[in-house]
Order: structure tokens, then sequence, then C-alpha cells
């Protein structure tokens, strides 16, 4: 994988996984797959370079 990093990089992954969960709360099944379309998108943007992107998902897919 070129740049991506997969070591552990959060201040806090508990506090934004709570975090996560809350912005969930109250949303149905497609309004819960809606906002994390978004997110991907935002952070893809962030992110900007598709060939970290692409190796996202091939990580999160399990076939890096």
């Amino acid at each position: 994988m070129s740049g991506l990093n997969l070591d552990p990089n959060f201040d806090n992954a508990d506090d934004f996984y709570a975090a996560l969960l809350a912005a969930h709360d109250g949303l149905d099944e497609s309004d819960m797959h809606a906002l994390n379309a978004r997110l991907i998108l935002i952070l893809a943007n962030h992110i900007g370079d598709n060939a970290i992107l692409e190796d996202a998902l091939r990580a999160a897919r399990g076939t890096s």
C-alpha cells in the first residue's frame, strides 16, 4: 500500500466511536446508510488521493 496508514492514529478512538454511534441515533436504516455514504465522501474528499482511497477500499474488503 502506498501511503495508507493502518496503524492506530486517533487522539481518542473511543470518543469518536461514541460520536459516530450518536450520529446514528434515531435514524432508520436508509438514513443510516445515507449518513455513512456522506461521511465516506466527506472524508474521501479530505484525503483527496485516489491511490490512497483505492488502498483503503482494498483494506476494507480484506483484499490488500
